[in-house]
């Protein structure tokens, strides 16, 4: 009987020190051995997803979009996206899970879990003394969006292993599935694997021990070498959950922030409207027919293109500018005997009326100070020497 089988856990190059092969390389491979589809599931992160899109369009073979994430005392999990929900979930869940914490690092918390996220799948890698709470737990959350994954890789306990899991997905009542966890397209590139690994933790390769993996298998093995290991149902397994993944990178635009137009209104509704104002600044005694025709004909065009959100946000940024053109403006306070005049260029500074004309001219230099300081070299030329002086003494330090 053949084989047929969708891996549904998977780490890229982009799960850093972690997965030793690039998306090209994992899927020209995955192709190779036949499989149906490939999932790319670096650690809480996306970064890496526009590539292995790319790469799966050279072969035309689907990807799964992902991500592996270890929730803090808590459970191992593959989150798979199903849908444009589930990848705008995932989106947000990585996103809060980084900002928590440093650079480089992410914290997953149970809290996250709280609200509903939809369009999500998951694979539970049961690997605590705990599993069988982590799992009442997780069931909980996901309800029939969560299987039990089944990962083989020839140990001398597999057997052992595989039963335990079956039992417990039994006593759970959720499905099982084969899974591989990939981190390398082919076996020959385990070196690299094994020394990322060391350099991930700080160590030399003969001494990183235990926290290497134990042997080679963890690339995209042959569909008979998966035959020999899992059994059908599990294999099956991937195929459905495969065809439930329906969401493609291809689907996104780009939805510019909602906040640009007020409750009431459209993008085109509040674009019309922004543009009757700027009519009746533009000709307080009203335009000519034409210049109406003219912008009834742009506008059309712009909704059928679905371009509002662009100029919408042209005119934000053009109101801010001006806005804070103005404050700036309005908070430059110009003397009245002051030798370098605010806000003008060196070529016109001058010397003030009264400059140094009594005692009280030069008190008044000292003591009072501008909001804006502006000076240049070749200005400081023109002003006399006890001026200069006192503004030097006045400039904010």
């Amino acid at each position: 009987m053949s084989v047929e089988y969708a891996e549904l856990h998977c780490l890229s190059n982009f799960s850093f020190q972690r997965g030793a092969s690039s998306a090209q390389e994992l899927f020209q491979r995955a192709k190779q051995q036949g499989y149906q589809a490939l999932a790319i599931t670096d650690e809480c992160t996306l970064a890496g997803i526009v590539r292995a899109w790319q790469a799966a369009r050279s072969v035309e073979l689907p990807l799964i979009i992902g991500s592996e994430i270890r929730i803090e005392d808590g459970p191992k999990l593959v989150l798979l996206v199903e849908n444009l929900e589930g990848y705008q979930a995932l989106c947000r869940l990585i996103t809060r899970a980084r900002r928590r914490t440093h650079k480089g690092q992410y914290q997953v918390l149970r809290d996250d879990f709280n609200e509903p996220l939809a369009g999500l799948l998951a694979l539970w890698v049961p690997d605590a003394v705990d599993a069988f709470e982590q799992g009442l737990w997780l069931k909980q959350v996901f309800a029939e969006r969560l299987w039990l994954a089944v990962q083989l890789h020839r140990g001398q306990d597999d057997t052992r292993r595989l039963n335990a899991l079956l039992t417990l997905a039994r006593e759970l009542r959720i499905p099982a599935v084969a899974s591989g966890d990939v981190h390398m397209h082919a076996r020959g590139r385990r070196a690299l694997q094994d020394t990322m690994t060391a350099i991930r933790h700080h160590l030399p390769v003969a001494a990183a021990g235990l926290r290497l993996h134990p042997n080679g298998e963890r690339h995209l093995r042959s569909l008979d070498a998966l035959g020999d290991l899992y059994p059908p149902a599990l294999l099956d397994e991937t195929l459905n959950i495969a065809r439930r993944c329906t969401f493609d990178l291809g689907q996104l635009r780009y939805q510019y922030p909602r906040e640009l137009v007020p409750e009431g209104h459209s993008a085109t509704s509040w674009l019309r409207h922004l543009t009757e104002e700027g009519i009746q600044w533009r000709w307080s005694k009203g335009p000519k027919a034409e210049v109406l025709t003219q912008i009834d004909k742009e506008l059309a065009l712009i909704a059928g293109l679905g371009y509002e959100s662009y100029f919408l946000t042209v005119h934000d940024i053009v109101r801010f500018a001006r806005t804070q053109k103005s404050s700036v403006r309005a908070g430059v306070r110009r003397p009245t005997r002051r030798c370098v005049m605010p806000w003008e260029s060196p070529k016109s500074i001058r010397i003030a009326p009264h400059c140094c004309s009594n005692a009280s001219s030069r008190r008044n230099a000292t003591s009072r100070r501008t909001s804006t300081w502006i000076s240049s070299t070749s200005g400081a030329k023109k002003s006399c020497s006890t001026c200069s002086s006192a503004m030097a003494a006045s400039a904010p330090h």
